[in-house]
């Protein structure tokens, strides 16, 4: 474990309660992330990518169990009271929900949700706070952020809503910022202005970040590093230079290869993995991703496989047989 890490999660198991019984949910997630650091995770949905954000907001439902540890600066949060992570949420760590309309109260003006990690962090007046969040606002580039302070949710854009989440993320300055599809039911445009905005406020308070989505054009353009999750565990982590030059992991290669490519011709349908992901309380105790491989071997349903890391590089994969593979360009 990395003493300079700004985030440090090793060997992190999560187990939920299901009408089965319990199930492992994240599978010994380990990874370390340096201030300043853009770290991306990808997958379809139900491979553990939102459930890692909660896991490290300490949001999971009461009858989750955790083990592993999760460190912020040194600190550990796994098995920290509530109380505690209270005191970090919002502070020392920002997160970005998928979609700001049931995030936000839709009772509230935006000013006092900006302004309750500033009063509740930071103890200023409300004077102070309200002042602060018109500075927010207008550093989210929201239109007449002085008009729209006392705007409720609903009287807003879904692209100005999301710069709202974004301002109240950032209030109290955190360490890390969290995104969780950011740009969810955005369209193209407003996408492009939310991400490059993420990404400058990023880059000028020297946060960590970690941005969670299905978008690999989104992730190519964002983030200094990719892992790619399923099942419950990263299968392939690499530079986003190195992932976009070559795939190990026959799950990664299924995803690149199911992009809509702008040379298809017309009618020509799109590369699907077959099968589908399974099931939470059906989960294989080995290699989640076995039943849908082309390159399965017996060993990849008995045990996990572990992470290997290829030609002493930065990039790893959770594949046995990734030699016998040929890596997709």
């Amino acid at each position: 474990m990395s003493n300079t890490a700004l985030l440090s999660i090793q060997n992190l198991r999560v187990s939920l309660e299901t009408a089965q019984g319990s199930v492992e949910a994240l599978r010994g997630l380990s990874f370390d992330m340096q201030r300043g650091e853009k770290i991306g995770l990808i997958g379809e949905s139900g491979c553990g990518k939102s459930l890692t954000a909660l896991a490290i907001m300490g949001l999971l439902p009461a009858r989750a169990k955790v083990q592993g540890s999760v460190e912020i600066n040194g600190l550990q949060l796994v098995g920290m009271p509530d109380e505690g992570m209270c005191k970090i949420r919002g502070a020392r760590i920002g997160m970005i929900f998928q979609e700001p309309m049931t995030a936000l109260n839709p009772l509230q003006p935006i000013w006092q949700q900006i302004a309750e990690p500033l009063l509740l962090h930071q103890g200023v007046s409300v004077s102070a706070a309200k002042l602060r969040t018109l500075e927010l606002l207008e550093r989210v580039q929201l239109t007449r952020a002085k008009e729209r302070l006392t705007a409720y949710p609903h009287q807003l854009s879904g692209g100005q809503r999301q710069r709202v989440m974004i301002a109240m993320a950032l209030a109290c300055q955190p360490d890390l910022l969290i995104a969780d599809e950011p740009t969810t039911a955005l369209d193209v445009t407003v996408q492009k202005d939310v991400l490059t905005l993420i990404s400058q406020l990023v880059a000028e308070d020297g946060m960590g970040l970690l941005l969670i989505s299905h978008d690999l054009g989104l992730m190519q353009d964002q983030v200094d590093r990719v892992m790619v999750m399923y099942g419950g565990a990263v299968v392939e982590s690499a530079t986003t230079a190195d992932l976009f030059q070559a795939r190990r992991h026959p799950y990664t290669q299924g995803l690149f290869a199911a992009r809509p490519q702008l040379n298809l011709k017309r009618g020509m349908r799109l590369t699907a993995i077959p099968g589908q992901v399974p099931d939470l309380s059906n989960w294989p105790r080995a290699c989640a991703f076995a039943d849908r491989c082309a390159h399965v071997e017996s060993d990849c349903r008995e045990v996990l496989p572990s992470l290997i890391q290829i030609n002493q590089s930065s990039h790893w994969v959770r594949c046995p047989p990734w030699q016998t593979i040929e890596a997709s360009q």
